[in-house]
């Protein structure tokens, strides 16, 4: 990592590797990364059963009537 920012800081010195580049080829190669990335996020979660969002989760209320007269909960 280190030799690799090496050369690329030495390469900003000269301006044969100065290259234009393109705005939408730019944004596409940054959509295609996202839609990649996130396709396998998205398959992974599915792999796991884990689900983001709310909808059709199951709730879980906790356990019922174990509270002690005292109020507190620890003790």
């Amino acid at each position: 990592m280190t030799k690799a920012f090496c050369i690329a800081f030495v390469m900003t010195f000269f301006s044969v590797f100065d290259v234009p580049v393109f705005w939408p080829i730019l944004l596409c190669y940054g959509i295609v990364l996202f839609v990649i990335t996130m396709r396998r996020l998205n398959g992974h979660m599915i792999k796991y059963k884990y689900i983001p969002f709310s909808i059709g989760k199951q709730k879980y209320s906790g356990k019922k009537g174990s509270a002690s007269s005292s109020g507190s909960r620890w003790d």
